[in-house]
């Protein structure tokens, strides 16, 4: 092992014990409405990962837009993934792929989806890094 590969295995489980979150990655599909029950929902909709990560503001300023007549408040977030964590080529995570926050020591954060809007790759990053945004 190099000492660049040493370096990187320490920081990357260093990273990995900070992520306290418990997150689930998946891909939305079509909606499809069920009359039987009155609810509309997606049934090939996909996980693409679930387990560890970490959710953290990626910046502390909030801005509204517009969506239709309603003001919507966009926050955005970084989410941290395992480095270890890779996409199966076919599933590579693309914007409007969710992530929803299923536990976290923060209760506030628990039940919340973010959208993803971009995807960061690395070689000698410490962990896998996904920008999303609350769009409550």
């Amino acid at each position: 092992m190099t000492g660049l590969d040493e370096l990187l295995a320490h920081g990357r489980a260093a990273h990995e014990a900070l992520m306290l979150d418990t997150v689930r990655l998946r891909r939305p599909g079509a909606d499809a409405y069920d009359p039987a029950s009155g609810a509309t929902t997606q049934p090939d909709a996909r996980v693409l990962y679930e387990g560890p990560g970490r959710v953290k503001p990626a910046q502390a300023e909030d801005h509204g837009v517009d969506a239709g007549e309603r003001q919507v408040v966009l926050r955005r977030y970084e989410i941290a993934l395992p480095f270890s964590t890779m996409p199966v080529a076919v599933d590579r995570v693309v914007p409007g792929d969710q992530v929803e926050i299923i536990a976290s020591p923060d209760a506030r954060l628990a039940g919340l989806t973010l959208w993803v809007t971009s995807v960061g790759y690395s070689a000698t990053a410490t962990a896998w890094r996904i920008s999303g945004e609350d769009r409550s």
